[in-house]
């Protein structure tokens, strides 16, 4: 298992459009990638859009990514990667 911490910078926070990107980009992810931010108490299946978006993640919100399966050890550089590219 592999996490890390990304705090939002986009001042859109976590939206449609880079977050749909991004679900595109994790079909092709063979592990499971969970988002969690734990000041509001929420959690979502990183490769589901709505559930992304319902978090209704802010600007300055810090989110958890856990990425779990065979692949993590790639995945986790490349979604930490996007994250600081996107959000």
């Amino acid at each position: 298992m592999k996490t890390f911490e990304y705090t939002v910078k986009d001042e859109l926070g976590i939206h449609a459009r880079p977050a749909g990107i991004l679900v595109k980009k994790l079909a092709g992810v063979k592990s499971s990638v969970k988002i969690e931010v734990k000041d509001k108490n929420k959690s979502a299946d990183a490769k589901r859009l709505m559930a992304v978006m319902k978090m209704a993640v802010k600007q300055g919100d810090t989110v958890t990514v856990t990425i779990e399966g065979e692949d993590e050890d790639s995945a986790c550089a490349e979604i930490e990667q996007f994250f600081k590219d996107n959000f």
